[in-house]
């Protein structure tokens, strides 16, 4: 079979069925992005359709490359955090404009494709110790579940807590059941309808509880008891095709990038900003992910991950070229991995799907981020798992291991983690004096300088 072939299925303990539905689990849980990304984009001044295509576009060529170029699971997108720092810090905070922050992102890509050419992003990777890529793993499913938990309204802002639960008695005082309490009641369904599926190994079980809950609220809307608000942000869960089928035009962002301000200071901070999170939001993700799906070897190490470094880079200058903020890989690629993805015929399943949705539009944006929700609340169950593995017995490894898990949701951070989980496994291991013993290699710290001087100085 040629796909087998290919992909290697059966030398990864894999199958066709379950690379197909892998894919589309990724593809649901990240398909928010196709309606986040232009709608932060668009508060920079960028055009909501352009940056669209250019978010499907890039997704889709970037994810078809991780799977050539890796045949792995992974699938990548223009990320969560990145676009936000493009959109509020550079261009409505710094007032430089977005073409100018296309350029940063674009070179910060070409810059990446020259560290993961020589090596440089796959050094960082092996010299990160076993028990912190655990422990990343662990960090980032509390991460995730955490997005889940905001993402459903289930975890609110809260003034004098940070945050705080949602209220049913509250939202039927003040008549926003029907609209938001209701999709926090599906949500929280969602969750058992999923872990139920999870209990009973239920092919597919994540994807299906996607889709019940998408379902149930249809009927739920269909029957009044979900009123659509579009001018309060609760829009129909029905797929609107009224504008018949058509892929917005890239032309208002299409090699638009301003290079005039490539030799100044605040430049310089800039890129280093995206290169700093995007680079470490990667090494996160490839490192959590593949640890749960048992992907790293003996070392540690991840084998052809210069292949899927390298498809993150190019990702990144192509998405600057269409006009797209920083393109990187997904943590929510966990949910694939979780369903039994493990070979890039899963990333290139995802791909296909962004690549319909620039024509199918209406219904990957009719999907609810209180359908996906679920999803990631258990795939966060899952990579906690990976707990059992860290030694507590030894101090000096749990220690900065549970600093890296705590630091992730808490900072709202795949990279922070990676930061406090470094500069405090050097420093621990340094001070009670077991460096030697553990042979922290020369590179750890250098990151945990590098680290420390990156708090000083941005």
């Amino acid at each position: 079979m040629k796909l087998d072939k290919l992909f290697h299925l059966k030398e990864n303990h894999t199958d066709v069925k379950t690379e197909i539905m892998a894919g589309i689990t990724t593809f649901m849980t990240m398909a928010y992005i196709l309606a986040v990304n232009p709608n932060i984009l668009e508060a920079a001044g960028m055009d909501r359709g352009s940056v669209f295509t250019a978010t499907a576009l890039s997704a889709f060529i970037a994810t078809c490359l991780m799977a050539l170029l890796s045949n792995y699971p992974f699938v990548l997108a223009p990320g969560m955090g990145l676009n936000a720092y493009f959109a509020y810090t550079v261009v409505i905070g710094m007032g430089y404009s977005w073409q100018q922050a296309l350029a940063a992102v674009f070179v910060e890509g070409i810059i990446f494709i020259l560290l993961s050419l020589t090596n440089v992003r796959e050094a960082i990777f092996n010299a990160i110790p076993m028990t912190l890529k655990h422990a990343v793993s662990v960090g980032i499913g509390l991460f995730i579940a955490f997005i889940g938990l905001q993402n459903a309204k289930i975890v609110i802002n809260n003034d004098s807590t940070l945050v705080g639960v949602f209220s049913f008695k509250q939202s039927i005082s003040n008549g926003t059941f029907h609209t938001e309490g209701i999709t926090v009641l599906l949500a929280l369904i969602g969750v058992l309808v999923t872990a139920v599926l999870l209990v009973k190994k239920v092919k597919g079980n994540i994807l299906w509880g996607i889709l019940i809950t998408w379902g149930l609220g249809i009927v739920c809307q269909l029957t009044g008891i979900y009123r659509p608000d579009a001018a309060a942000g609760w829009y129909s869960l029905l797929p609107d095709f009224s504008n018949g089928i058509s892929v917005p035009s890239m032309a208002p962002t299409f090699m638009k990038m301003d290079f005039s301000i490539v030799f100044t200071f605040d430049f310089v901070v800039i890129m280093f900003a995206f290169l700093f999170v995007d680079m470490f939001d990667t090494l996160g993700t490839l490192i959590g992910v593949a640890s749960k799906a048992d992907m790293l070897d003996k070392e540690g190490r991840l084998p052809k991950i210069k292949g899927a470094l390298l498809s993150d880079a190019i990702g990144t200058t192509v998405g600057a070229v269409c006009g797209t903020s920083t393109v990187t890989t997904f943590v929510e690629s966990a949910s694939g991995v979780a369903e039994g993805g493990r070979t890039g015929l899963t990333s290139i399943v995802a791909a296909i799907l962004f690549g319909l949705s620039l024509f199918l539009s209406p219904i990957f944006l009719a999907i609810p981020s209180f359908a996906t929700a679920p999803a990631l609340i258990i795939v966060g169950f899952l990579m906690l798992t990976s707990v059992t593995k860290i030694d507590f017995n030894d101090l000096t490894e749990a220690i900065p291991a549970f600093i890296a898990i705590i630091a992730m949701p808490f900072m709202y951070s795949i990279s922070e983690g990676i930061s406090m989980g470094v500069i405090s496994y050097v420093l621990i291991n340094l001070i009670a004096g077991k460096a030697k013993e553990k042979k922290i290699s020369v590179l750890m710290y250098v990151l945990a300088v590098l680290f420390i001087l990156k708090y000083i100085l941005i």
